[in-house]
């Protein structure tokens, strides 16, 4: 087909999102890999393919960092604030997408490396007659199991699915613009919680009646998630080797801090039951100095240890009488004010608790919930027992395990 037959291709550019989980203290796109921050890497693969018309970069609102970086590229290129979800991001730049466009891909900054040849190979599927929807992706190695609470507290498999069936999704996804445009505008009946479950938009357009199509997906489409992601991002961009790695400069390094806290159950039979903010009514409390919450004191233990503050000991103390009976919500939200103080901020607390009791799994969500809101990042809790063994086993006590991680935050340019 000639260039001039070609129709309209207009690519969206997902590069909202903050990347918690790569804890780097700024947006994910403007994390650096091989001096370039992946938003640039992202842009510059998209260039590679021929017959791209527009490239719509969605930024993380408010910050106007990746609109002053991307400049250079000139006209083709622009920018937009994304909204409060994914969905919300995709669709601020459908509203900037050419009226004349046929065809457009949204892709995710978080995937810099996927190569001009697999949008070609998603814009070439989507020639064929009543072809309006595609999506790469790679099949499934591992085995995957749908799991469910179990009446211990913890986990258990209810299905394993048949690995040929599964495919694990990349970006870019393509579409004709008409088919995108319209399954968008159905989410105009979305709740705001419903808006943040979407994760990408060949379910919503599924959601909408339309058949989406798969294309075979490419290993260098690694989502960079994780720290360690860069590593092999590195690789992919060029430079680095598996055993000598170039930190960004303008990464800021996370720090990791664990806390561990044990707490006997109380002789006292009228004792009240806190365990990660929540009230057991039907069990026996955990003696302590303060309401004995042992998942919320290990979460504190841990940010004091990774932003190397102190202890439980040195903040919260038997000699300090203000936190005698404090609750573990007031401890942990005190515990983020001083992590915060000293110039840090929280990436996330994971926990994991180990005890005979409280049946802790139909709650597992709203304890994350009250935690979460407490350090004002995310915290995760696990539960689980251990086989009948040891003071937690006989229902004596609790322990609980806890990892954090912050990052300094960074200083102030000056001017600004």
């Amino acid at each position: 087909m000639s260039e001039a037959n070609q129709p309209k291709v207009s690519v969206i550019l997902v590069a909202a999102g903050m990347g918690t989980r790569l804890g780097a203290g700024i947006p994910k796109a403007l994390v650096e890999v091989a001096g370039s921050s992946l938003a640039e890497h992202a842009v510059d693969r998209i260039l590679e393919v021929p017959g791209i018309g527009e490239i719509i970069v969605v930024t993380p609102p408010g910050d106007q960092r990746l609109t002053e970086q991307l400049r250079v590229y000139g006209q083709k290129v622009r920018t937009v604030a994304g909204g409060a979800s994914r969905a919300g991001s995709v669709r601020q730049g459908l509203a900037e997408v050419s009226a004349q466009a046929e065809i457009i891909l949204v892709h995710d900054a978080a995937r810099a490396f996927a190569p001009a040849s697999l949008f070609t190979r998603v814009l070439e599927q989507l020639q064929h007659p009543g072809c309006t929807a595609v999506i790469p992706a790679l099949a499934v190695t591992d085995t995957i199991s749908i799991v469910a609470s179990d009446p211990l507290g913890g986990e258990q498999v209810v299905q394993t699915p048949d690995r040929s069936t599964l495919r694990a999704v990349q970006t870019p996804q393509g579409f004709a613009a008409a088919t995108l445009r319209e399954a968008h505008a159905a989410l105009d009946d979305f709740s705001g919680k419903e808006l943040e479950a979407v994760t990408d938009d060949a379910s919503i357009v599924r959601s909408a009646g339309g058949t989406v199509h798969v294309v075979a997906g490419d290993p260098q489409a690694l989502k960079v998630t994780h720290p360690d992601d860069l590593l092999t991002a590195e690789q992919l961009a060029g430079t680095g080797t598996t055993t000598q790695r170039k930190v960004p400069q303008n990464m800021l390094l996370p720090r990791v801090g664990t806390g561990i806290d044990v707490h006997a159950v109380s002789a006292d039979p009228h004792r009240e039951m806190w365990l990660a903010g929540l009230y057991f009514p039907e069990d026996i409390g955990l003696s302590g100095h303060s309401d004995g919450d042992a998942v919320a004191h290990a979460a504190c233990d841990a940010l004091f240890s990774a932003s190397g503050i102190g202890d439980l000991g040195t903040h919260f103390g038997v000699d300090r009488p203000q936190f005698a009976g404090a609750s573990g919500v007031r401890l942990l939200g005190e515990a983020a004010r001083l992590v915060r103080e000293a110039g840090f901020e929280i990436g996330n607390i994971a926990v994991q608790f180990v005890g005979r009791r409280p049946r802790f799994g139909a709650r597992r969500e709203e304890a994350n919930a009250v935690l979460s809101a407490a350090a004002g990042a995310p915290v995760s809790i696990t539960a689980t027992t251990s086989d009948g063994l040891g003071y937690e086993g006989s229902g004596e006590g609790i322990t609980a395990y806890a990892t954090a991680l912050v990052y300094e935050r960074p200083a102030e340019q000056p001017g600004k």
